[in-house]
């Protein structure tokens, strides 16, 4: 069964998602500063994290960088604002959700399992091949993208985008395509998190991101990889 960091300095709250994930039979680890977090981190494989933003000893996005330099880990944040550019900024930095307080359990816990689900996925695929597109090649054994041998840090959900997009390099994507792509049937996933994901990847991948090369918007329909002109 997987394992799961609770971060989070409300004892009460801290407790409760404990519980309601032991009785799920997760391994739940609880910490409630950032220092626990960190040692915690390091001694034991953690497959989910769930990441309050603001915690008396740092800043859960601060905290949520560090780990990407480091770890394929769910992050699922907790937060006490619903403003859009604390959610985006969220997504932007390698988190996989959120969720506003105050909460219903319940949709915290399918919350949980939808995003272990997809990295159990992303993880278990039984491919052994490489293969090369445009600029692009790509290791489906080691889950790696490299750029004219530069290698390309992407987080899982890019990785997951950046491949479908290939595959069907000249094909239009729909929006809701993709989304189905990255989240499964996840109805708790938002659309805006699409738009999210395409300027991340742009980031990572185009030599400028305002004019991309390979990564085009078709409006009204959603994305294609339009390549090597």
């Amino acid at each position: 069964m997987s394992t799961i960091m609770i971060v989070e300095d409300d004892i009460t709250l801290n407790n409760g998602i404990t519980f309601n994930l032991n009785m799920d039979g997760f391994t739940v680890i609880s910490s409630n500063t950032l220092k626990d977090a960190k040692e915690n981190l390091l001694k034991k494989e953690i497959d989910l994290i769930i990441l309050d933003v603001n915690l008396p000893d740092g800043n859960g996005f601060d905290f949520c960088r560090e780990i990407r330099k480091h770890y394929d880990t769910g992050i699922l944040f907790l937060t006490a604002c619903d403003m859009e550019l604390d959610i985006i900024t969220g997504f932007r930095i390698g988190g996989d959700d959120y969720i506003t307080k105050p909460f219903n359990l319940n949709i915290l816990r399918e919350r949980v399992f939808a995003l272990l689900r997809r990295y159990s996925k992303s993880k278990n695929k039984d491919v052994n091949n490489d293969f090369i597109v445009d600029e692009f090649k790509i290791d489906l054994d080691k889950m790696t993208v490299q750029k004219n041998g530069k290698a390309i840090d992407l987080a899982p959900t890019e990785y997951k985008l950046f491949k479908k997009l290939i595959e069907s390099k000249g094909k239009v994507l729909t929006r809701q395509k993709l989304l189905q792509v990255l989240y499964d049937d996840d109805d708790f996933i938002e659309e805006h998190v699409l738009t999210v994901n395409i300027n991340r990847l742009r980031n990572k991948i185009e030599d400028n991101p305002s004019r991309p090369k390979y990564i085009k918007t078709v409006y009204g329909s959603g994305y294609v990889w339009a390549g090597e002109e």
